[in-house]
């Protein structure tokens, strides 16, 4: 029981770590603060916000680091390296030193890094203590990571700042304390012979922890607002959305004590009329589903060759009437690819393209999100519209657990859920270019955090289910490559549409030392319909890639005799996974 309350204290601080860490959505936040002080034009603040997500492209650094560092060690260097790399930031965009361009380009790729850093840490720590539920363990802690904005604009607030610099300090200070805060669970989490079983409530304490972490994003939403008013109405309400992370140590230790009353009161009840038959009769039942488990969990994992035909006659038909579109599918849900077998696959190239063209571009439009709002004469909206994109992409990202737990009712792909979480994409976009109030804006940002919030949590998932297990951290390393590519390209688009209507303006509106500042429509409309197309391109790709694998989760979902307990795996995975990275 020890080793089972233990776990739950991990679970609770990397939720913690993830609330602070996710310092990459608040970029917009300070950056035409940045572009001031520096003196650079809307390109080169681009290249800033792709050097935070290249940042990501060094993911195999973290897991690298963890093969010859202890776990805690690793906390505490990500900690440290993103002191350094926003604390300089903050002292350089408050007028306390003077760097050149370069160096402030190498400090936010470090700032990148250190995120991807906590990323795998918060994803070992999942992984290693829920083998059965860690789909709904890495989409419970990962969901907390879309808070960060919301939490930092917070406390901003809190600490009566006026200047968005503030937000470079937290930056730099938060992530720490928030380490030093979950070493002690982490210092004390079970060994793995406590964590053979895992306990019937299990399933019950997911769900309260998904319910509290829905009114955790709930209270975020509506009355970070309030927290513009006064300072005092910022410090309550940061207190409470401080209490609201705490209470993901309280709720397991309740149900755990209600199992455990209920089992003895039952057990002293009947020892009376049974003299201790019952601990035999529990021990010989547990054995006898564990060999009923060995005998029926070995042949979940499925290939073309456990085709029996039956109902998969219409699937056979349709494979052959559609060769083009089958050709060189996977074989088995759960199968291990290597980086060589990885990169010859058609299903990853769709995958990376659905990633590419979607999640990436809505974490672009995050990262320009400050600009948007300046060109259409709505500064003062700009924490507002962080605080919208922040909570809608935790909602996003805690949605993708849903195929976990409605895994017993609906056999749906999870390839089909990423699917429909494109489709807001291109319709939020065709809606910003299409109207510039403030009502569209809000709706547009909700949309595009929803969706990309999805598809940044299933990812995990979905690495795991199309490309075995095993080779997550180096195969997910590999998907994610899209993210500093996509946010290069498509922030450059943006930035050269941006400054290209700013230069024809009449007349054209300039800062100090000629920096051109384009208001209006014009600015990012061009640039909204370009993106719209580009989420199409994601939809298609993703819906030919659900296609291509929905008989592989038909036919492996009708191999289980019983429908599998919620957040459990399609394949039974290895011990000690290769760890993800951020």
């Amino acid at each position: 029981m020890a080793g089972q309350s233990r776990k739950w204290m991990v679970v609770a601080a990397a939720v913690w770590i993830q609330a602070f860490t996710g310092t990459n959505f608040d970029f917009s936040a300070y950056s035409s603060e940045l572009k001031a002080a520096m003196r650079i034009s809307q390109v080169q603040l681009n290249y800033l916000a792709t050097a935070s997500d290249l940042g990501k492209a060094l993911g195999w650094s973290s897991g690298l680091a963890l093969l010859y560092l202890p776990l805690p060690v690793v906390l505490l260097l990500a900690a440290a390296i993103g002191l350094a790399a926003y604390g300089a930031q903050w002292l350089l965009i408050t007028g306390r030193i003077s760097l050149s361009y370069f160096p402030v380009f190498l400090l936010c790729l470090l700032a990148g890094c250190s995120i991807c850093w906590f990323n795998t840490v918060c994803f070992v720590l999942c992984i290693r203590n829920f083998s059965l539920d860690r789909s709904l363990a890495l989409g419970l802690t990962i969901s907390f990571n879309g808070l960060s904005a919301s939490l930092y604009a917070l406390a901003v607030n809190a600490v009566s700042s006026s200047s968005s610099s503030a937000y470079l300090l937290l930056n730099a200070v938060l992530p720490l304390l928030a380490s030093t805060a979950a070493l002690l669970p982490i210092l004390r989490r079970p060994s793995a012979a406590l964590l053979l079983d895992s306990p019937s409530h299990d399933s019950h304490i997911f769900v309260l922890l998904h319910i509290l972490a829905f009114f955790t994003g709930l209270y975020l939403l509506f009355l970070n607002s309030l927290s513009s008013s006064s300072l005092t109405n910022a410090r309550f309400l940061l207190a409470g959305a401080v209490i609201l992370l705490l209470l993901p140590v309280c709720v397991p230790g309740l149900i755990c004590s209600r199992d455990r009353s209920r089992r003895n009161i039952y057990s002293s009840s009947l020892f009376g009329f049974f003299g201790g038959a019952v601990d035999d009769f529990e021990l010989q039942k547990q054995l006898v589903g564990s060999d009923e488990e060995e005998s029926t969990g070995s042949n979940v994992i499925m290939n073309d060759n456990d085709w029996d035909g039956g109902d998969d006659a219409d699937a056979g038909q349709h494979y052959c009437s559609c060769r083009g579109l089958m050709k060189g599918k996977l074989a088995a849900i759960g199968e291990e690819h290597s980086v060589a077998r990885l990169v010859r696959r058609i299903d990853f190239w769709l995958y990376y393209v659905a990633y590419f063209c979607g999640a990436t571009v809505g974490l672009v439009y995050s990262n320009n999100l400050g600009q948007i709002a300046q060109s259409l004469e709505k500064d003062s909206q700009t924490t507002t519209l962080i605080t919208v994109y922040s909570s809608c992409s935790f909602f996003g990202r805690l949605l993708s657990s849903a195929p976990d737990f409605l895994r017993q009712k609906i056999h749906f792909p999870r390839t089909g859920w990423l699917a429909v979480a494109v489709v807001p994409l291109p319709v939020a976009f065709f809606l910003l270019a299409e109207s510039g109030d403030m009502d569209a804006l809000l709706a547009g940002t909700a949309l595009i955090g929803l969706s990309s919030g999805f598809i940044f949590s299933a990812a995990v998932s979905v690495t795991s289910e199309l490309f075995g297990p095993n080779g997550l951290g180096v195969n997910h390393n590999i998907l994610i490559t899209n993210i500093p590519l996509g946010s290069l390209l498509y922030g450059l688009l943006a930035a050269l549409i941006y400054d290209a209507n700013g230069k024809t303006m009449a007349p054209v509106v300039l800062l100090r030392d000629g920096m051109v500042v384009c208001m209006g429509r014009k600015c990012y409309a061009k640039t909204f319909l370009w993106w719209a197309c580009i989420s199409l391109v994601s939809l298609a790709s993703s819906l030919v890639l659900y296609f291509r694998t929905k008989a592989l989760y038909r036919r492996a979902a009708r191999r289980r005799p019983h429908p599998p307990p919620a957040g459990e795996q399609v394949v039974e995975p290895e011990p000690e996974p290769e760890p993800a990275a951020g």
